[in-house]
């Protein structure tokens, strides 16, 4: 899959021809899996790459930091996806307030027809772009037809009775609802790492685990997992418990972290790029007075993920 970045001018106009669909894709929920299938479909049709215009950072993580809401999947787990959905060529913009004052036309003109040379132009029936956000789908329409592109507006995508969105899934994953998390994405909800070294307690206690690299702006789960990992080296989906927070008994003020106890297994995969994925939530992290009902509480949790992951001791 290609990857670009930045901006454009006149002078590096991209060829061969794309077929744009825009957005930050967060989550890549149902609702942006309807548009991939038509990006893909039309891009066919008019010989043109299937292309996504995605930003980075999130335009709130600009203009309102506190407030951004917590990312469903890094930089990395997106183009991931994106890749596995049969995109071509991915085109990342910094989003930097310089950009977000670029007008309505001067987008279309300076991204979409310099830049990515479109064809066609794809977004969601909400879609807004430019200064203020003063730019809508009549405009693009009005632009396309100046500019030589087709544009169009996928109409909204409802799963388990409500619109598909990463306000949804977000909303789902704080609940500890990971099944209605699920029907949202079309896949259960994970985060992808790399495995780093950890202070070793898990060893120490019987539990050994593997400490995966959060990319993640914060913590879009808490609390303590039934989950498959994927990525070891014989190819295998793996079971396992998962903790993800700050491991209050044993840490004061620590850092989010994600650790995972993979059952029945004892290699080596230090180093190695994992995908968790976050099957049911047992319980919420909690602060224990002392080690030992650290440890009672984690054979519990160990014994109540075997029982839903089918997994003998």
């Amino acid at each position: 899959m290609l990857m670009t970045h930045g901006w454009f001018d006149s002078r590096n106009r991209a060829a061969p021809p794309n077929a744009v669909t825009i957005g930050n894709f967060d989550g890549i929920h149902l609702g942006h899996q309807a548009m991939l299938a038509r990006l893909t479909s039309r891009a066919a049709s008019v010989a043109a790459l299937p292309t996504v215009l995605t930003f980075e950072p999130h335009p709130r993580e600009v203009f309102t930091p506190d407030s951004a809401p917590t990312r469903l999947t890094s930089l990395r787990e997106k183009l991931e996806i994106l890749r596995s959905l049969g995109v071509a060529h991915v085109h990342v913009c910094r989003f930097t307030k310089p950009f977000a004052a670029l007008s309505a036309e001067e987008f279309v003109e300076r991204i979409l027809v310099q830049g990515l040379n479109a064809r066609y132009v794809l977004v969601g029936d909400d879609f807004r772009f430019g200064a203020k956000r003063a730019g809508d789908f009549a405009l693009l329409q009005q632009l396309g037809e100046k500019h030589g592109f087709e544009a169009e507006a996928l109409h909204t995508v409802e799963a388990a009775g409500q619109r598909a969105s990463s306000t949804a899934v977000r909303e789902a994953l704080a609940a500890g609802d990971m099944a209605m998390a699920a029907q949202l994405l079309g896949r259960p909800y994970s985060i992808s790492g790399r495995v780093v070294g950890g202070d070793q307690l898990g060893r120490k206690i019987g539990y050994p685990t593997a400490n995966i690299q959060l990319k993640h702006n914060k913590a879009p789960v808490k609390g303590i997992f039934a989950v498959r990992v994927q990525g070891l080296a014989d190819g295998v989906d793996w079971p396992g418990v998962a903790s993800l927070g700050t491991r209050p008994t044993v840490h004061t003020n620590g850092r989010p972290t994600l650790e995972v106890h993979l059952f029945n297994f004892n290699q080596s995969i230090y180093r190695q790029h994992l995908r968790v994925e976050f099957l049911h939530k047992l319980r919420d992290e909690a602060k224990f007075p002392d080690l030992d009902t650290l440890i009672a509480q984690i054979d519990l949790d160990a014994q109540q993920a075997r029982t839903l992951l089918n997994v003998n001791p």
